[in-house]
């Protein structure tokens, strides 16, 4: 896709040896990626260090070094006992027919196939996830699960694989195409690779520096400007249904469980989310519409995420908004005007683990719902298994409902394996979302685009990314002592009439085994939204 958003296939011909030819010089991979510039300016370069060292030296960091031990190494991925030199007087020049950034574009996305090609032809397999699936729709975008056509995958992939294999010729092949290539300007290969290439570079420094990655990505949530930050969340809902599907799930389950009381009581949401506020308008004008009309108190009890100095590395993705931005304000003016008696209580930032009756105000005669929404898979699932636990601090709280909503992927921490299984799982989460931005913005530039699509990029560092998939997350709150509830008729059916705005590409499964409804992107999973409430026969035992 080109920068006005047509399609442009590869050009049939070939540059011989992109990968396998020797390459003298290591690129500027902070500057523009069509400029020369000065390597040596980067903070965390040593010019002392050859690259080799710096692959070995990111194996020494402590959560590195517990699965590199156990890692097997590639047969043909032998370090050299020859200490690499790198030459970085060297500039590569462009080429005639790259004389401008468009065309430099044009040039690097045909040997980004062409590059791919040679990787997928070579005969050692590399650790890329070929699973496929039917296609949701025919709507814009390309490569959703053409392996073929994601060349970015093809490249970031192999990498890792390198830097696990200790190979630091390969890795410095594939770190040179990859800078050829990147681009936050270019369709959705380009900016994976851009993003993909600022991973690898933040995990070679060993994880230091964790905020340059923020900022050579661009701005994130909680380092843009409140208003900016709320107009384009708004904006982005309006167009991708990621979040907006699940926080449609969310309201409607409320609502259900809300119905479901003999008599009218007090509704209070414990929302531990990343939604920001923006899903409960819609929730407060439905209230408005029961047959009773709203409860007669609502009360918004908001969990923030624990505090971090570290922007990019340790913070949940979307979790963070900019320091300054005030939801509560606005929400409590639209909740007069629906008369709607709305208090809001936003708690002070700690671990999850911390919460308890006390902490929320919870009382017995109100009905107290848990709205979780992609914020527990950051929770440690091995030892110390910190996710089953606040699972049995959630049920001791004894909601009326708990609404999960979480990504339906694999886990890609560094203790369920090793740096490429985990970073080839990140990079195919990360594509989902650029894929389907892409679809969304109908290939246009902005600001906006660039914020949303690198504080997703903070999956290829946050330590704390330790998805499961939907099964996974079913069995934990099985044995924390919930009991799966089938979504009602109503809500699957609304979050399908919802979905009808958006590209075709998109889809809603649900699965009438578990009574969860899925999101799914081209044939793949996204997410899932599930309602849960407590086991009485758990109860009973404990007694």
């Amino acid at each position: 896709m080109t920068i006005d958003g047509s399609e442009t296939g590869p050009p049939p011909d070939h540059v011989v040896g992109w990968i396998e030819d020797s390459i003298s010089y290591f690129p500027t991979i902070f500057d523009d990626p069509y400029e020369g510039g000065d390597f040596s300016g980067d903070s965390w370069w040593d010019q002392s260090q050859s690259l080799e060292q710096l692959i070995n030296s990111s194996f020494n960091t402590p959560v590195v070094a517990a699965v590199a031990s156990t890692a097997p190494t590639p047969a043909d991925s032998v370090v050299s006992d020859r200490s690499m030199s790198i030459d970085l007087s060297k500039k590569r020049k462009l080429t005639p027919d790259c004389s401008s950034p468009k065309k430099a574009r044009k040039s690097a996305s045909r040997r980004g196939h062409e590059a791919g090609a040679e990787v997928a032809a070579e005969p050692r397999k590399l650790p890329v996830n070929k699973k496929g699936g039917k296609s949701g729709g025919n709507g814009g975008g390309n490569n959703g699960n053409n392996k073929e056509g994601r060349w970015a995958e093809q490249l970031l992939n192999p990498c890792a694989a390198a830097i696990t294999g200790r190979n630091p010729s390969r890795v410095q092949h594939f770190l040179y195409v990859l800078h050829d290539l990147a681009s936050l300007n270019g369709d959705a290969n380009h900016r994976l690779a851009h993003h993909g290439l600022q991973a690898i570079t933040h995990h070679l420094a060993g994880g230091a520096g964790a905020g340059s990655f923020s900022s050579s990505s661009g701005n994130t949530f909680a380092s843009s400007h409140p208003r900016f930050f709320s107009n384009s969340l708004i904006k982005f809902n309006d167009i991708n249904p990621w979040f907006r599907i699940p926080n449609n799930v969310a309201n409607t389950s409320i609502l259900q469980i809300l119905g479901e009381q003999h008599q009218p009581t007090n509704l209070h949401i414990l929302d531990i989310g990343v939604s920001h506020g923006l899903q409960w308008p819609t929730l407060l004008e439905e209230l408005t519409r029961r047959a009773g009309g709203p409860p007669p108190l609502v009360r918004l009890t908001v969990v923030p995420p624990p505090p971090t100095d570290d922007e990019s590395r340790n913070a949940t993705p979307f979790a963070h908004a900019p320091h300054n931005y005030d939801f509560a304000s606005k929400l409590l003016t639209f909740a007069k005007d629906m008369n709607v008696n709305l208090q809001i209580n936003k708690m002070d930032s700690s671990h999850l683990q911390n919460l308890n009756s006390q902490a929320i105000n919870s009382t017995r005669d109100e009905t107290l719902i848990i709205c979780a929404q992609f914020r527990l898979h950051n929770l440690s699932h091995s030892a110390p298994d910190g996710r089953t636990e606040f699972l049995r601090v959630l049920r001791s709280l004894q909601p009326k409902g708990v609404i999960l909503s979480e990504n339906n992927t694999d886990c890609s921490c560094n203790t369920c394996g090793d740096f490429t299984t985990a970073f080839s799982r990140r990079v195919d989460y990360l594509w989902r979302f650029l894929d389907s931005t892409s679809v969304a913005y109908k290939g246009r530039e902005s600001d906006e685009r660039r914020m949303i699509e690198a504080e997703a990029a903070k999956v290829l560092v946050n330590v704390g990314e330790m998805n499961e998939r939907k099964e996974k997350w079913c069995e934990r709150m099985k044995n924390a002592g919930f009991k799966g509830e089938v979504l009602g008729e109503e809500t699957v059916d609304g979050a399908r009439a919802l979905l009808r705005k958006y590209d075709s590409n998109w889809e809603i499964r649900a699965d009438e085994k578990d009574g969860c409804v899925g999101l799914w992107w081209k044939g793949q999973p996204v997410s899932f939204c599930s309602l849960w409430k407590m086991d009485v026969r758990v109860e009973e035992c404990l007694t």
